[in-house]
């Protein structure tokens, strides 16, 4: 095969299988609903179960339920038979994925949920299979050949399997007005966790704020500055309130006679600032458009600074 003969595969493959996508899109109906009212009615957790290739595709779903808020949990089907039958209780749903819908090593499982009365939701492409003969909710994925060519290999309908596993997820989520606040409770470590992270979390407050009052010598400003270690202070109007900042372009720019000013000559005026709840990924992009390293983090209600967010902090959080 050339270069030319790969790309044409290629092509051919991620065509072929997001023709399936489509086709799946368009057959959903009201099984699709009772399945999300299902597992919004949960008590327990949803249980996700498959075998094989289904059962790759099983632990995604699981764990794109649980990182999304809805309690879930992969269950093997061979395991199951040994003992892990015991992970499912009443007050539960269960998820069973299987193309064939056939595959024998699920018969427990859906004896089951039988037995106790856990409702059961099958995904899989033969209607008259078993699996989805005794479903309460059996999703069918339309007839879309895979796209091995041979017809063995698990590739369009794993493909569909997943894309439906991600359907219910986000239907659930937004019915539950689930934020990206919310997402990053279950993602605190990683990239992601830190993307998350939000401008309190990171900032500087407390003594370790840097500040004076307008009326503050520059000698004294300088002080604090050093004392600091920031390289800027907050200048406080007499309420408490931000006036200004000093940073190191303010020194440069009023080095003539600087000892002899007080602050509010010295500052910038209406610096730009940020509120302690915002992501700061969001402070970043702030800090990143204004061409400044630095931020003041104020109160939403009266204004009065709170902390102080430097982009090196974001930086060895991994915002950036």
């Amino acid at each position: 095969m050339t270069a030319d003969d790969f790309l044409t595969t290629g092509r051919r493959v991620i065509t072929q299988e997001a023709t399936a996508l489509t086709q799946l899109a368009a057959a959903l109906d009201d099984g699709f609903v009772r399945a999300v009212e299902l597992m919004l009615s949960a008590k327990g957790r949803i249980i996700v179960s498959g075998m094989g290739k289904s059962g790759h595709i099983a632990r995604k779903i699981a764990a794109t339920f649980a990182s999304t808020g809805m309690p879930a949990h992969f269950v093997h089907p061979a395991e199951a038979s040994h003992g892990d039958l015991g992970m499912m209780a009443a007050g539960d749903v269960a998820l069973v994925l299987s193309n064939s819908g056939e595959t024998p090593e699920l018969t427990d499982i859906i004896a089951y949920t039988r037995r106790f009365d856990i409702p059961l939701i099958a995904i899989a492409s033969r209607a008259k299979s078993t699996l989805m003969m005794q479903a309460d909710v059996a999703l069918l994925l339309p007839p879309a050949p895979e796209a091995c060519g041979t017809g063995v290999v698990p590739t369009t309908s794993t493909t569909m399997t997943l894309a439906l596993g991600d359907a219910l997820a986000i239907a659930m989520m937004e019915h539950r007005h689930f934020t990206p606040e919310n997402f990053r409770e279950f993602h605190p470590g990683g990239k992601l966790g830190a993307r998350l992270a939000k401008v309190a979390e990171l900032m500087h407050s407390g003594d370790a704020l840097p500040v004076c009052h307008r009326h503050t010598s520059m000698p004294d400003a300088l002080i604090e500055i050093s004392q600091k270690g920031f390289g800027v202070v907050a200048v406080l109007n007499d309420d408490g309130t931000l006036a200004g900042v000093i940073t190191d372009g303010d020194l440069r720019r009023h080095m003539a006679g600087l000892l002899d000013q007080v602050a509010e000559t010295v500052m910038t005026r209406d610096p730009k600032t940020i509120t302690p709840h915002v992501l700061a990924e969001k402070a970043v992009g702030v800090m990143d458009q204004a061409q400044i390293t630095s931020l003041f983090v104020v109160d939403e209600g009266d204004g009065k600074p709170l902390g102080l967010l430097k982009l090196q902090d974001c930086l060895r959080a991994g915002v950036i």
